[in-house]
């Protein structure tokens, strides 16, 4: 339950707190006093969009405080889920910078606007004026059906079913419209596959072709200077051999007289035994150069086949050809493979459809079930205030889709009196049988949830008189179960509060304020005495006033 609230620098108000008791609170006061302001305060700290324009003073931050005791409600899970920890006394609260951005904290601990609603939908519901309208809705009535039939966990178990479903017809879809487009172009992708094939191409054989291809195109230049340099190694009297064999005797004639001398001589014994390794190289080389007309016209063709691939794939090496191939062949064989894959896929979109639909029923027949006994419940208070011949029938009809709720299309059949025919709630209910309608619906819906706190915002609209105390009766017995507010104009319904709130505003200087204070017996009499009589109060609204208290 609320305990308290603390509002700093909002709208109207510089400093507000205040602290709420259990049971049945009454919060009245003239149009335009600040009650919305008071509903827009405790928006913010339940999550609802920070507006900067809602600062008193914009050079100064706004702070709202709340405190809720939750002790009874076991909602431990819940700040689990959302990573928070948890506290029988816990604090929200929400501060908005003069720079226009907000932060929220639950318990001190940081939390973003997503938590902060989650967590809310546990502590208060408010319902304002909106909300009844919002009651012709058919997924408003289908959320009813789903919190009284408790079909939450079956809700989450249909929608990871219909998710799953759903995903699996993406992929059909896609690969049905992905075979059109394959096998449109699988006869161009087998010539292009083939035609790679065809080039039988190596990773790094271009490298090695351009190589052969320099060699073959200057054999004769190439055979001519290594004979050349054979010859110039090999002459008898001044080749280079036999100048190094007299180099490498004459520091063999003088190795021992020093070792820098023996040092040398081993220098040059090495270089003659290298220089004849590059010499039998040569040889080898020389002997093997040949001219190859034909192998020459192949390498020329070869290459010339591997150029004209890499420009008409726009490639610049054989190794990007060769990865080209592989696509080509992992198309080819995809279409091959597709329809394979594809009927398997039909089976199991046919095997969670199945399961779609078994879930999809089961919470069908679930609300099914609950629906007369929703509907009866509603009638009996609906009689306390002053309907007996009031009917509810919940309508269902069957969806053509899955839709994320299930495949219901419901629709609350409503009739004020006897002998007049069903008709939807849009058509035939007033905006006072509307108001009696959302009231029985909400103290029906109390014995269902565990729903800490409940704000009537002038659920009272269009009533008055004899009603109006039944409605106060009504709202008086909802909070024997979870704290309720009630936002109202009507004495009668005032009076039934265990305690009484007023918002005022008065001017201080240049500037209007809201203030929010509980009232004193006294003031409660004078309080409900005006709302009776007006400014002007009479003995006889005193009088009145104190009747409807007792």
């Amino acid at each position: 339950m609320l305990l308290s609230l603390s509002i700093k620098n909002y709208a109207l108000i510089e400093h507000l707190e205040v602290d709420f008791s259990n049971q049945f609170s009454i919060i009245t006061g003239e149009t335009g006093a600040g009650k919305s302001i008071l509903l827009g305060a405790l928006g913010l700290v339940l999550g609802n969009r920070a507006d900067l324009s809602s600062l008193k003073d914009d050079q100064q931050k706004c702070v709202i405080e709340a405190q809720f005791q939750l002790s009874k409600y076991q909602l431990q899970t819940v700040f689990e889920s959302n990573d928070l920890d948890y506290d029988d006394n816990t604090i929200i609260r929400r501060e908005i910078l003069p720079t226009g951005k907000s932060r929220a904290f639950v318990n001190d601990s940081p939390v973003n606007l997503q938590q902060l609603q989650e967590l809310a939908t546990y502590l208060i519901d408010i319902h304002s004026q909106n909300e009844t309208r919002a009651l012709v809705n058919e997924a408003y009535q289908i959320e009813v059906l789903d919190l009284v039939a408790q079909n939450e966990a079956f809700l989450k178990q249909y929608q990871n079913e219909l998710k799953q479903y759903k995903l699996l017809q993406k992929q059909y879809n896609q690969l049905v419209s992905d075979k059109d487009s394959l096998v449109k172009e699988q006869e161009y992708n087998r010539f292009l596959l083939e035609e790679l094939l065809q080039a039988n191409l190596t990773s790094g054989e271009q490298e090695l072709l351009e190589e052969e291809l320099e060699k073959l195109s200057n054999v004769e230049f190439i055979k001519e200077n290594l004979d050349k340099i054979l010859a110039v190694a090999n002459e008898e009297q001044i080749g280079l051999l036999s100048l190094l064999s007299e180099t490498k005797q004459a520091f063999g004639r003088i190795q021992g007289f020093s070792t820098s001398f023996k040092d040398l001589s081993e220098r040059i014994n090495s270089i003659g035994i290298e220089f004849q390794d590059v010499l039998d190289e040569t040889f080898r080389e020389s002997d093997k150069i040949i001219n190859d007309p034909e192998r020459l016209e192949w390498v020329q063709n070869k290459l010339q086949a591997i150029y004209n691939l890499q420009k008409k794939h726009q490639v610049t090496s054989v190794d990007d050809l060769l990865i080209i191939q592989n696509q080509l062949d992992d198309k080819v064989v995809l279409v091959d493979e597709l329809d394979t894959t594809i009927q398997k896929l039909e089976q199991e979109i046919a095997s969670q459809l199945e399961k779609v639909k078994d879930i999809a029923n089961l919470i069908s027949d679930q609300r099914k079930k609950v629906a007369p006994k929703l509907t009866a419940e509603m009638e009996v208070v609906l009689t306390q205030l002053g309907m007996p011949d009031a009917q509810l029938v919940f309508d269902f009809q069957k969806a053509n889709s899955f839709l994320s709720t299930g495949n219901d299309l419901v629709i609350l059949q409503f009739s004020a009196n006897k002998g007049m025919p069903l008709g939807t709630l849009k058509k035939v209910a007033s905006g006072g049988e509307m108001s009696r309608i959302m009231l029985a619906l909400k103290a029906v819906l109390a014995n269902y949830s565990n729903l800490p706190t409940i704000i009537f915002d002038e659920i009272d609209t269009g009533v008055s008189g004899e009603i109006a105390i039944k409605m106060g009766e009504i709202m008086k017995t909802m909070s024997q179960r979870l704290q309720v507010f009630a936002i109202t104009h009507l004495p009668q319904i005032a009076a039934k509060g265990n305690q009484h709130y007023k918002v005022f505003k008065f001017n201080q200087g240049e500037t209007t304020i809201s203030e929010l204070k509980q009232l004193s017996e006294n003031e409660r009499i004078t309080e409900i005495a005006e709302m009776l009589s007006g400014k002007a109060i009479t003995d006889s609204a005193i009088v009145h006033a104190k009747a409807l208290l007792n």
